[in-house]
This record gives C-alpha cells, sequence and structure tokens, in this order.
C-alpha cells in the first residue's frame, strides 16, 4: 500500500512538472489574452482617445506642410524652387514612416513606455524649428529629426489601440486616425493667422504650436498602454515579407502614398496660381482635412461590416478619379468643393491601410513590427512622390502633369487591392 500511494505521488508530481513546462512553452493567459479581444470598455477607448491625440500632434502636424510651402516660398527660402522646398516635407513623411521600422518593433518588447522619449524628441524639433533661418537647418530640424521622431511615437499609438480591437478595428482605428484630421484642421488655421501677424512673426508661431503639442502629448501618452505581454523573438520578422496578402497590400499602398500627398503639398499654391487670394488659399488645407476626419471614421466603422480591403480598394479609386479632375477645378467655389471630396476620400486611405496591415498578423503581439515594417517600406513612396511632382511644376509651369501622375499612380494602387484580395483566400468578391 505503500508503495503504491508512493508510485501515485510520483506520477502526480511528473503531472505537475509536464504541466508547469507545458505553461511556461505557451502561457494560457498569454494565449487567452491574445484570442480574445475587450473591443471596447474605459480602458480600451481610453487608448485609442490617448493615440487620437498622438496623431494630433504628429500626422495633423505634417498635414499643414502646405501653409508652410507656400509661407517659405515667399520668406525664408524664397530663393530656392518648390521642388527643393518640398523636399523638406517629403523627408518630413519619410521619416514618419521609416520611423515605425523602429518604433513598431520597440513597441512590441519593450510596450508603450518608448513613447515618452520619442515625444519629447519631436516637441524639441519643433523648438528648433522656430530658431531656423536657412535651407539646411529646415532639413534637419523639420524634415530629420522632427520627421523620425514622429514616427516613433506615432507607432506605438497605432498598434496601442489594434491591441485591444479585432472585430471593431477599423471603427477604433478611425477614432485614432481621425485625429490627424482634427490636428490638420486646426494647425493650418493657426498657422496662417499666426505666421503673417507681425507681432508674432514666424518664430513665436512655430513655439506657440510647440506648446500645444507639449500639452496634449503628456496626457495623451500616459494614456497608452499595451494589452499584450512582450514579445521576446526576433526584433524583426523578416519572414513577414513572404505572406503574399502582406507584400500585395504594401504594394498597393505604395503607389496611393506616391501620389496622394500631391494636393496636401500644392493645392494652396494651385490655389493661389488660379486666382485666389493668399488668405483664402491658406484654409483649403483645413477644408482638406475636416472633411478627412469624416473620411477617417465612417469607412473604418463599414470596414469592420465590408471588409477593410474593400472599402481601401473603393477610396483609392475615387481618390484617384479625383487627382485626375483636380485641373478642371480653376474657380475658387469648384476648388473648395474638390478640397473637401477629396480630404474624405483620402483620408479613408491613410486609416483603412493601417486597418488592413493590423489584420495580417496571427498573432497580435507582432501588429506594431508588421504595421512597423510595412510603413517603412511605404515611406519610400512618400519621398519620392512630392519632389516629384515639385519637378513636374518646376519642369512644365503647371498643374496638369502633377494631376495625371498622381491620379494615374493612385488608381494603381487602388487595383493592386483586387491582388491582396486574391492573396487572402477569399476570392475578389469576398468580404476582407
Amino acid at each position: 500500500m505503500p508503495d503504491e500511494e508512493k508510485n501515485q505521488q510520483l506520477g502526480h508530481g511528473q503531472d505537475m512538472v509536464v504541466e508547469e513546462q507545458s505553461l511556461q512553452e505557451n502561457p494560457l493567459d498569454e494565449k487567452s489574452q491574445e484570442t480574445t479581444f475587450p473591443e471596447g470598455g474605459l480602458k480600451a477607448w481610453t487608448v485609442a482617445f490617448g493615440a487620437a491625440g498622438v496623431l494630433f500632434c504628429t500626422f495633423g502636424y505634417i498635414n499643414a506642410f502646405g501653409v508652410y510651402e507656400e509661407y517659405y516660398q515667399t520668406h525664408q527660402l524664397h530663393h530656392q524652387t518648390p521642388s527643393a522646398i518640398s523636399w523638406i516635407g517629403s523627408i518630413q513623411v519619410f521619416f514618419l514612416f521609416g520611423g515605425s521600422l523602429f518604433g513598431g518593433p520597440l513597441f512590441d518588447r519593450f510596450g508603450a513606455k518608448l513613447i515618452w522619449p520619442s515625444a519629447t524628441t519631436f516637441v524639441f524639433s519643433v523648438m528648433m524649428t522656430s530658431i531656423c533661418k536657412s535651407y539646411y537647418q529646415f532639413m534637419l530640424a523639420q524634415g530629420i529629426l522632427g520627421g523620425f521622431a514622429m514616427g516613433m511615437t506615432m507607432a506605438p499609438a497605432m498598434a496601442a489601440t489594434a491591441q485591444y480591437f479585432k472585430k471593431n478595428r477599423g471603427a477604433a482605428m478611425g477614432v485614432t486616425v481621425a485625429g490627424s484630421s482634427l490636428g490638420g484642421v486646426i494647425f493650418p488655421i493657426a498657422l496662417s493667422h499666426m505666421l503673417y501677424n507681425p507681432r508674432l512673426g514666424f518664430g513665436w508661431t512655430v513655439r506657440i504650436c510647440g506648446f500645444m503639442m507639449l500639452a496634449l502629448l503628456f496626457p495623451a501618452c500616459a494614456a497608452i498602454r499595451a494589452r499584450l505581454p512582450p514579445r521576446k523573438a526576433k526584433f524583426f520578422l523578416p519572414s513577414a515579407f513572404k505572406e503574399a496578402r502582406y507584400t500585395t497590400i504594401i504594394g498597393a499602398v505604395f503607389f496611393m502614398i506616391l501620389g496622394i500627398f500631391a494636393p496636401f503639398f500644392y493645392l494652396p499654391t494651385y490655389a493661389v496660381y488660379h486666382g485666389m487670394s493668399t488668405q483664402l488659399a491658406s484654409y483649403l488645407i483645413s477644408i482638406l482635412n475636416a472633411m478627412s476626419l469624416f473620411g477617417r471614421l465612417i469607412p473604418g466603422i463599414l470596414a469592420d461590416r465590408a471588409g477593410p480591403l474593400n472599402m481601401l480598394c473603393g477610396a483609392a479609386l475615387c481618390t484617384g478619379i479625383l487627382i485626375l479632375c483636380w485641373q478642371k477645378a480653376t474657380t475658387n467655389a469648384s476648388i473648395i468643393v474638390f478640397s473637401a471630396l477629396y480630404g474624405f476620400f483620402s483620408g479613408a486611405i491613410v486609416s483603412l491601410m493601417s486597418v488592413s496591415l493590423a489584420h495580417v498578423p496571427r498573432d497580435s503581439r507582432d501588429i506594431g513590427t508588421y504595421m512597423g515594417m510595412g510603413m517603412a517600406v511605404i515611406s519610400f513612396a512618400a519621398l519620392a512622390g512630392p519632389p516629384i511632382n515639385g519637378a513636374l511644376i518646376t519642369r512644365y509651369g503647371g498643374f496638369e502633369q502633377v494631376s495625371i501622375f498622381s491620379g494615374v499612380v493612385v488608381l494603381a494602387g487602388g487595383f493592386a487591392v483586387l491582388l491582396a484580395k486574391q492573396a487572402s483566400g477569399k476570392g475578389v468578391l469576398g468580404k476582407v
């Protein structure tokens, strides 16, 4: 009898060891967290709205570069060509997307704490921009340092939101990206009023924007928290590029981003070229971004029902057609209508490309890395697009060629989404 009890205890101990090893290899609580998404609640929506605050200050600020473009052409950088000035904004957008290459994987490994030094560096770059005088200084402070700090700040915010939602991910990330639209409304208006105010001038105008960002980024960063435990595996996941769905989404968005920023950078200049007053032209970017607020919310909500790739395809095709029609808008009224329509459909692209990338990884702890690597590839399109458009303006002295080039490449991206739908396994007509 004692031997039997001893054997039972020994067997029970062995079972405990096996169970403990099993839990260590594949922890139950982590698996449960991975497969069960909150899909709402106070904490989840606090993260989403915190991320919206981050995008208000980062992507929203970039959306105001059209005002800077117009101002630089008549002030500090009046001796530079439009193409040369556009390189500042283009480099900034490039590093915003490219910074995600590190910001995404670092979030997956260390959580949301890395957002603090990134946000601080971004505010510092804005303050340094306020004292810039020459082209290379603007390039270093506003373009390179500002862009990279934005990417390192924005990537954790986007990835954190995606960890709390799956079925409602389109709506949640639409709310998050809508923050950039709101920033794109406020910053152009604030800049256009303050830049031409002789009591403020360029320096204090930019510093006031920096203080606004500082006041908003502190609570926004505090609200962002990772839901899942850190991923301890590789820093990058190059095997992701072997997934056909992932690579085709990146390729499609690459073409979209190559052409999408033309009106953001050149619409005020285009409007002044056709006789609109400088003051009214400075409001066009705000009108565009105001409508993109709805473009990022409504298609995001619909994407949870119809599929993010379906919505992305439709938004890209509509955006491409609008750019091709851009050159026909020559009166104040038609330019304003174009600005509103373009804001809605292009805003949908910015929102839905993030949702589409976030749906690819099987493990939600890889979302930051997948999004970061994808955004890094897309950043080269953001780098090339505006200078190409600037070179076309310099070469031909008008905007017709810009309209044709940008419209065609965005349409190509829209049709390329069909390949991504096919690669998903659900077919071109599937809900995906």
